[in-house]
């Protein structure tokens, strides 16, 4: 296995910048996912690494190797797509051993390694079947295999389970982060799912139009977004995003007044003396953040608009009179009823604010 590093990478379709100055270090073994909105730049960051695109400025090394110059082929790196590209006149295990037979790999040896992915990924009864026998979660699992056998450096993967259904797309993520576990090694991963992001990833990734936003673990970017973009994209359902303004600050936190939902005032920490009475900010909520209204130090005054009952939590969405709307995650069942006006409980502890560019403060 080994270590990815880019240095000062862009890439331009023509005058379109997609990939903008990106230095990234990926340890030897790491998992990192790469997460964001359509049109990021996340593949073409990911095919960047592969060889399948090069980039118009900026370097990449893998295993401490300059790799910038290198076809695909002489990488060390094998990727796993969406699709899954199969060969629908070949069974699953000449499907898992043609690259290496081309290669011209003694048969012997081609043998070996197409049973130990079989073993690791559990398809030893597929083995015998062609591809238009196989259910979507058994054909990724072929083609990650077919990524196994060549032992790479590195697995590249691009949003391979965009193409099965909920239930697949459980199962699929928790073979992957399996599958890492065993082989111990070193994983990029591309995808638009922030629940993919946070249950895979050793670290995250988050782009936006190219630029990398923010990195770290899932929990670290959970609980401490830098900016407004980060905060809201990650966590299910998306971060709530209320106006008001600062009362008065110290520098280490501020007291701040709701614009609206009964104006109610709450002190939340504070990243440092950037605040100033008056300054108007955004204090950012997560629907599960909400606590009981009658154990609260504060309270929001809304109307509920439509409750969904999921069984082992509910969701209720709401809006002030003025219509900025909540989501507001509650315990078990809710008893609330559409249209009435309700108060939800405020932890301020677990709030956040950013000021009028969107900036963590």
């Amino acid at each position: 296995m080994a270590e990815l590093q880019l240095r000062g990478v862009n890439k331009n379709f023509g005058a379109v910048p997609v990939i903008r100055n990106v230095d990234l270090d990926i340890g030897d073994g790491e998992f990192v996912v790469f997460v964001g909105p359509s049109g990021c730049g996340k593949s073409t960051l990911l095919r960047t690494i592969s060889g399948l695109e090069e980039p118009t400025s900026g370097q990449v090394f893998i295993g401490g190797e300059d790799v910038t110059d290198f076809d695909p082929s002489e990488r060390g790196v094998a990727m796993v797509f969406q699709s899954y590209a199969l060969y629908p006149h070949m069974t699953v295990e000449q499907n898992l051993g043609f690259g290496l037979r081309m290669g011209g790999m003694p048969r012997e040896q081609v043998a070996t390694r197409v049973a130990e992915a079989a073993r690791i990924l559990e398809i030893g009864e597929l083995m015998g079947r062609k591809p238009r026998q196989l259910s979507g979660g058994q054909r990724q699992r072929v083609a990650i295999g077919r990524a196994i056998v060549r032992e790479p450096k590195a697995f590249l993967f691009d949003e391979p389970l965009s193409n099965l259904d909920a239930e697949l797309r459980v199962q699929m993520r928790i073979e992957i982060a399996k599958l890492h576990q065993q082989l111990g090694a070193t994983m990029v991963y591309v995808t638009h799912d922030q629940v993919e992001a946070m249950t895979l990833a050793d670290r995250i990734v988050v782009l936006r139009a190219g630029i990398v936003e923010q990195q770290g673990s899932p929990i670290e970017l959970y609980d401490n977004p830098d900016n407004m973009f980060v905060a809201g994209f990650i966590g299910s359902p998306r971060m709530n995003f209320v106006p008001a303004e600062i009362v008065n600050a110290n520098g280490r936190d501020a007291e701040v007044r709701f614009n609206e939902f009964g104006a109610p005032t709450i002190r939340v920490a504070t990243r440092g003396d950037q605040t100033r009475p008056g300054q108007p900010v955004s204090v950012g909520i997560r629907p599960e953040h909400f606590v009981e209204a009658a154990d609260a130090p504060a309270r929001l005054t809304a109307r509920s608009q439509v409750v969904e009952q999921l069984g082992g939590v509910s969701y209720v969405y709401a809006a002030s009179e003025s219509g900025t709307q909540v989501t507001v995650q509650q315990r078990g069942h809710s008893a609330m009823a559409t249209g009435a006006m309700v108060e939800f409980g405020l932890d301020p502890r677990t709030c956040l604010l950013f000021d009028a560019d969107g900036k963590r403060v």
